[in-house]
């Protein structure tokens, strides 16, 4: 209650007298209530910067998007909906509409703003995903070409790794289920899909070396089988924390041992990691927190120091494949 007050006294003191800079200020606190989860109180700021500042664009954004997770989807369409008749917008307002439309269970219209975008922005992760996303909920196989695309396209976008790997999960194709899923850990560390992932991984290895036969679609596939099956020994006594530590491990070593291996922004990280005395904390932290969640604790009662570090050094580096790093042909 005290909140809303502070809010409407604001707006009050707005009535008359409206500069550039009262606009700021309202979009400054409509994003501070949105990241705060306060999607009411975001609308009404956004709605009172729009009287004073009509047709700004990313004013229009933020309010469709704030209608978007309060689940007032006819609201949110009406804003965002106007905004893509213009000339000049970014790919977050089609895919604000995109997501609206997905709200309002209209696919049809959905894949057709993301497909439009991607037309005028096609670099665009997020668009690409988007229309994956819809393609694999109407059961369309062909979904991982739009999540390859976004992958190559923008390999800072996350969700396509994620979406990847659980399709590569499903259908076998081992290799690029872990080498995805373990990007998209170390992109999205914290994120509520992270649990699903760590499972994944530590199923999916299990099964990596069942299946190593299979004919390779790259250079890039066939260097990492060649290289992996060198530890198949240490995998014949099973799959665990402990196992999987000394495959990769190896593995790293024998990878950047070798001669004209492509540049691959996730064996740099693990070989950094090993080089700082973390690698076996992070391993744990993949595989151990999946395999079991209480030996897992334990193991960081154990290690406090260790595993301190670790957690430091994610919180301080921001991973990111670079363009060009691209091998699923």
């Amino acid at each position: 209650m005290k909140m809303f007050v502070k809010v409407f006294l604001m707006l009050l003191s707005l009535q008359s007298g409206a500069t550039a800079q009262d606009v700021k200020e309202l979009y400054e606190s409509a994003k501070t209530y949105m990241k705060k989860g306060d999607y009411t109180n975001a609308s009404l700021v956004l709605t009172r910067a729009l009287e004073l500042e009509p047709g700004d664009k990313n004013l229009s954004k933020e309010l469709a998007l704030s209608y978007y997770y309060q689940g007032n989807y006819p609201k949110a369409l009406a804003v965002i909906k106007p905004l893509l008749e213009l000339n000049e917008v970014d790919d977050q307002i089609y895919l604000v509409a995109g997501n609206v439309y997905r709200g309002l269970n209209q696919q049809k219209e959905a894949s057709l703003v993301y497909r439009r975008g991607i037309v005028k922005m096609p670099e665009s992760g997020a668009l690409y995903n988007g229309l994956g996303e819809i393609m694999w909920e109407q059961k369309d196989s062909e979904a991982i070409k739009e999540w390859e695309k976004g992958i190559e396209k923008d390999p800072a976008y996350s969700r396509n790794y994620y979406n990847a790997s659980r399709y590569y999960a499903s259908n076998g194709e081992n290799i690029w289920s872990v080498l995805y899923g373990e990007i998209f850990l170390n992109m999205e560390p914290s994120s509520n899909k992270s649990p699903e992932i760590k499972d994944m991984l530590l199923e999916t290895y299990k099964k990596l070396f069942l299946n190593t036969s299979r004919d390779k679609d790259s250079k890039f596939e066939s260097a990492y089988i060649q290289t992996i099956t060198r530890q198949s020994q240490i995998a014949n006594s099973g799959i665990d924390p402990e196992s999987l530590t000394m495959i990769r491990t190896r593995f790293i070593l024998d990878w950047f041992n070798e001669s004209k291996r492509p540049a691959f922004k996730l064996f740099d990280y693990q070989r950094q990691l090993l080089q700082e005395g973390l690698f076996d904390a992070y391993n744990q932290w993949i595989f151990g927190s999946a395999q079991n969640l209480a030996q897992f604790q334990n193991w960081i009662n154990a290690h406090p120091e260790e595993y301190t570090a670790l957690t430091n050094y994610q919180k301080n580096r921001v991973f990111r494949i670079e363009p060009g790093e691209y091998y699923k042909k």
